[in-house]
């Protein structure tokens, strides 16, 4: 696999539950020449991941219901040296800072077009916070967040307090588990 752009030939798991979006992706980075696999589940994920100990993971946070964050340690486990990026389409201050503390590089809100998402596999750990290799840093908003993304970011804190149970968050925020359902299928609020 010479003469595409990729000369380490990294191999790149994706594990992503949405068919389309997975199979759009893993088409892009096999013709940038990366060896790259696609699981929809828990299960198949850790089987590949086993088998291939892939050099990068692209995790959807969300997997049929279930949190992709409970993958990284057990990825992490299979490679140490792996290098995990987490994507959502329901992105958190709360999840974000708990994949990284859990060992992912970056985490990123979908839709994510491939090369931000391999920018993204180069990012550097330095300290406590991702950054990229660069040296550049993300300036804090001097814009307060709305009443709206700060309820987005106190139910998904309770959320993942509680394992990602709905009925006990729900019993947690004194809130009905339909309307917490509702809530959680929303997008949230940009600020």
């Amino acid at each position: 696999m010479t003469g595409n752009g990729n000369e380490m030939n990294e191999s790149i798991l994706i594990i992503e539950d949405d068919d389309t979006f997975s199979a759009t992706l893993l088409r892009a980075l096999k013709r940038r020449g990366y060896e790259a696999q696609a699981a929809k589940s828990v299960a198949s994920a850790l089987g590949l991941a086993q088998a291939s100990a892939p050099d990068w993971v692209v995790l959807d946070l969300n997997l049929d219901g279930a949190s992709g964050l409970t993958l990284i340690p057990r990825l992490r486990e299979l490679n140490a040296a792996c290098r995990i990026v987490v994507l959502t389409g329901y992105a958190s201050i709360t999840t974000a800072v708990d994949a990284i503390k859990l060992g992912a590089v970056q985490y990123l809100a979908k839709p994510v077009d491939v090369d931000t998402l391999l920018r993204a596999f180069s990012h550097e750990l330095q300290g406590d916070e991702a950054v990229p290799a660069t040296g550049t840093t993300a300036e804090i908003p001097s814009v307060p967040m709305s009443v709206d993304r700060m309820e987005w970011e106190h139910i998904q804190r309770v959320l993942r307090e509680h394992k990602g149970n709905i009925s006990s968050t729900a019993r947690a925020l004194n809130m009905h588990r339909r309307t917490l359902q509702r809530k959680l299928l929303k997008r949230p609020a940009k600020q």
